[in-house]
This record gives structure tokens, sequence and C-alpha cells, in this order.
């Protein structure tokens, strides 16, 4: 379960600095496509993340794992997205 919550969190950072970095490419070159942008990144970070949870679940046999892994997950999603619109808006 360590293992799982390290690399969830580095997923949830590589995740979080490709927004950051991203955002200040666009505000820098074009600013008038940050909101485009922004939904953009928000649709790919949902699709990436519901991958990983159904694969999880998919190939995980035990049932208590998959719901704690998939409750850790969504939680995980939820404090990135809170933490990058707090460092961007």
């Amino acid at each position: 379960m360590i293992l799982e919550i390290i690399l969830s969190a580095l997923f949830f950072t590589f995740l979080g600095i490709l927004y950051v970095r991203g955002y200040d490419i666009v505000k820098k070159h074009s600013p008038e496509h940050l909101p485009h942008f922004y939904l953009i990144m928000a649709t790919i970070r949902m699709l990436l993340v519901a991958s990983v949870v159904a694969l999880y679940v998919f190939f995980t046999e035990n049932r208590e794992d998959a719901i704690r892994f998939a409750v850790i997950y969504i939680i995980m999603y939820v404090v990135m997205m809170v933490v990058t619109l707090k460092l961007r808006h």
C-alpha cells in the first residue's frame, strides 16, 4: 500500500507540475487561450485518473484494496485540483 501511495503522489506531482508549467507558457504566449487550456488539462487529468483507478480495480482481486485505492486516489485528485487552482488562480 505504501508503494501505491508513493507512486500516486509522484503521478499527481507530475500532473501538477505539467499543469503549472503549461499554464505559465500559455499565459506568456497566448493568454486568451487560458480557459481552453484549463478545460483541456482538467479533462486530461480526469481521464488519466479515471483510467488508473479503473485499471487498478480491474486487475486487483481484493475488493477492499480496490475500494481503498479508489478512495485515496479520488482524494488525491481533489487535493491536486485545489492546489493547482490556488497556485495559478
